[in-house]
């Protein structure tokens, strides 16, 4: 058993410890960026394959004071890091500085990656170049009033980064965050949701990857532990074999979902659109033509268009597609000047087509700007605090009775 630690966006920790736990994680500990957790490294692979809320997993290797140059470079130079890489190896040092004697990051990660090559140059004779491109080892540093913590990156490229992206419209949801709202909307993973605001669909992508038991990590072709000794390939074959057999699983869930909202037979010889006879169970809207084209494309990507409608449509004139569900989305802020005036209207457009046309249902709405949200007039049965970025939001919670 080994140390490790799971990042993500505040507000989102909760989600992540319990989605640990679920994949067998051990001495579970929370702090306001993550989640500290013990395990062998299978379910380390596991956890960067599964994990929907995560941003990347750590291994922990070096904590210190560091007052001056010396001390940084010589408390690096403590681990062996050649027990990580080959000489031939090549790595990135990426490194963030707050309230510390240190004030420029690039200069610490200059001096943190100086120790590193000199202690191969020593040893062998050669050492790692460095690549910020595609590393074999990403060294993460953090400095907080003179203490260092340094890690080494299991994931490689942030595992928000789920690889179905075609393309985004303005100001995207991370995928992780996207996940995370559904999570903090407790979402069962079978009710249909609607999105009257979708932008490129990554809610509702989520959403379809969860029903279908999709692994995130499945759809992406490199981690960063994969280039490093003792890299154990049959473990990560066997938690990959593992993860494919229960979204095979998921197959007959799904179509009886499917069954459950389109109880009718369809006519044998009816003309039918291939939305239709795919029967979706998430629905998206937009007024942009472009991002709803970017959706579709996005959803093809991942794998699960046939379960997603995305439509150009107008927010304010929208009807319920089907019978009941639930409403989940990001509507825009209004972060550029001139615009919180003009998007007053459209959240309180929202808020009519809320109750009228989407009686009995739950509409969970996220809010990084309370002046829009207070311009709907209806009040929120719960906030949940989550963080979109750098913006501190609220997930709304809205019943219409």
């Amino acid at each position: 058993m080994a140390a490790f630690f799971a990042l993500t966006s505040r507000g989102l920790v909760d989600a992540l410890r319990d989605e640990l736990a679920q994949l067998g994680a051990k001495g579970l500990v929370k702090e306001p960026g993550g989640v500290h957790f013990e395990s062998n490294w299978a379910t380390v692979y596991r956890a960067n394959l599964r994990l929907r809320t995560a941003t990347r997993i750590v291994k922990p290797i070096l904590e210190f004071p560091a007052y001056k140059n010396e001390d940084l470079y010589n408390n690096i130079r403590k681990f062996d890091f050649s027990t990580i890489i080959e000489p031939e190896g090549t790595l990135a040092v990426e490194a963030s500085v707050r309230d510390s004697a240190f004030k420029d990051q690039r200069f610490v990660a200059m001096k943190v990656k100086d120790a590193i090559v000199d202690q191969f140059r020593e040893k062998y004779g050669t050492r790692p170049s460095v690549d910020n491109d595609r590393p074999d080892l990403v060294v993460v540093v953090r400095a907080y009033k003179n203490h260092f913590s340094v890690s080494l990156d299991t994931s490689g490229d942030p595992l928000f980064k789920r690889g179905y992206r075609v393309g985004t419209g303005d100001a995207p949801l991370k995928e992780h965050v996207a996940a995370g709202l559904l999570k903090l909307a407790e979402w069962d993973e079978e009710t249909p949701i609607v999105d009257p605001m979708c932008g490129s669909g990554t809610i509702l992508i989520e959403a379809a990857l969860q029903m279908r038991k999709i692994a995130p990590g499945t759809l992406r072709r490199r981690f960063g532990f994969m280039a490093w000794k003792g890299f154990d390939s049959e473990a990560f074959k066997k938690e990959l074999d593992a993860t494919m057999e229960i979204e095979d699983e998921a197959v007959a869930r799904v179509e009886a979902l499917q069954k459950k909202v389109y109880p009718l037979a369809l006519p044998e010889n009816a003309k039918i659109s291939g939305e239709e006879k795919h029967r979706p169970l998430f629905f998206g809207y937009d007024v942009d033509s472009k991002v709803i084209k970017l959706a579709q494309a996005n959803a093809r990507e991942a794998g699960v268009d046939d379960l997603i409608s995305f439509r150009r449509h107008a927010m304010e004139t929208l009807e319920a597609p089907i019978e009941s569900g639930i409403i989940i989305t990001n509507p825009p802020y209004g972060a550029r000047l001139g615009e919180e005036e003009t998007l007053k209207d459209v959240y309180r457009d929202f808020a009519f087509t809320l109750k009228t046309r989407f009686k009995k249902w739950n509409a969970f709405v996220l809010s990084g700007n309370p002046s829009l949200s207070s311009a709907m007039k209806l009040k929120a049965t719960r906030k949940s605090p989550v963080y979109n970025g750098t913006i501190e939001c609220r997930l709304l919670k809205y019943e219409m009775f």
